[in-house]
């Protein structure tokens, strides 16, 4: 049983990362959901519930206890209102907790089956967050993993009617949150080609270039600092301070994560081209409409990203 235990234990990373908002918290509440179940496995019954099943149901329950009196884990956009002042200071708060992005090399085969197109993006992940740990839940069991009224009435120990009701609630909740049909794929050429001439424009340090690229109300956020900025504008008055700040020096290497496209960011310095953000995009039809730049050496090291380019 035992391998049979651990083959779902990407899939339910993804449950958990759902549901706290941090890899490396997923990470350890996966492991105690694995402890949970090898002690418990005399006591499992298969004709009450698949294996599957029964792990949801620890994993979603080691989850709900450990976020029991926890700050949720929000982006800076989620904090207050955008700046429109591109020399602002940018003062980390790390007495945050930040949302932290979810790598896709993560996703193995059995991972990827469970994600569906969009469900894992950021800014879903984000809105989920500030739903109340119990309606997180049940919109992610019923929503995301489709499990029925009563399956997830049995994973919740309460009643079919409590789901319902708590479902409503956090569909709601993420009104304002787009479709998933409005977000183009991250292995689209569009999109593709959209990023290839995004590179071409930040490593140029060409502002006009990468706005060009923008829609009209695209978003920066920069977690952990709690500055956000919004629309064409704002958003090419931050990259200039940027670039005069920083310099032209750039180089840029692909990647993904929650199933966007994303990009890290290396700056010259000392001769050589160092780590210095991870970026990741929401691509439009009408281009990029949110770019969420982490600096952050907690999400480096879950993407394993080399300190210095093409190392």
């Amino acid at each position: 049983m035992d391998e049979e235990l651990d083959s779902y234990r990407r899939e339910l990373l993804v449950h958990c990362y759902r549901m706290v908002g941090s890899v490396h918290e997923a990470e350890d509440l996966v492991q105690e959901t694995m402890l949970r179940a090898w002690r418990a496995r005399d006591r499992y019954e298969p004709r009450l519930a698949s294996v599957r099943t029964w792990l949801y149901k620890i994993a979603t329950n080691v989850c709900l206890t450990a976020l029991r009196g926890r700050a949720r884990r929000p982006l800076p956009s989620g904090l207050g209102g955008p700046s429109d002042d591109p020399d602002a200071p940018l003062t980390p708060a790390f007495e945050v907790p930040w949302l932290q992005p979810f790598p896709d090399a993560l996703l193995d085969d059995p991972a990827a089956r469970v994600v569906r197109r969009g469900s894992l993006r950021l800014a879903l992940v984000a809105a989920m967050q500030a739903l109340p740990p119990k309606q997180r839940a049940v919109l992610i069991l019923r929503d995301v993993l489709e499990f029925g009224a009563a399956e997830a009435a049995e994973l919740l120990e309460t009643t079919p009617a409590a789901v319902n009701s708590a479902l409503q609630r956090a569909r709601a909740g993420l009104a304002g949150v787009a479709p998933e049909e409005e977000i183009a794929e991250p292995d689209d050429a569009e999109v593709g080609a959209v990023l290839d001439r995004y590179v071409r424009s930040f490593e140029a340090a060409d502002v006009d270039g990468l706005v060009a690229l923008l829609t009209d109300d695209a978003v920066m956020e920069m977690p952990p600092v709690p500055l956000w900025y919004r629309g064409r504008r704002d958003y090419g008055r931050f990259m200039a301070r940027v670039f005069a700040t920083a310099g032209s020096g750039w180089r840029m290497a692909r990647t993904s994560a929650n199933g966007q496209p994303a990009l890290v960011a290396y700056h010259l310095s000392e001769g050589a081209y160092r780590l210095h953000t991870l970026q990741v995009f929401t691509v439009t039809p009408l281009g990029v409409a949110r770019n969420v730049v982490f600096q952050d050496a907690r999400v480096f090291a879950a993407f394993e990203l080399p300190e210095i380019f093409g190392g």
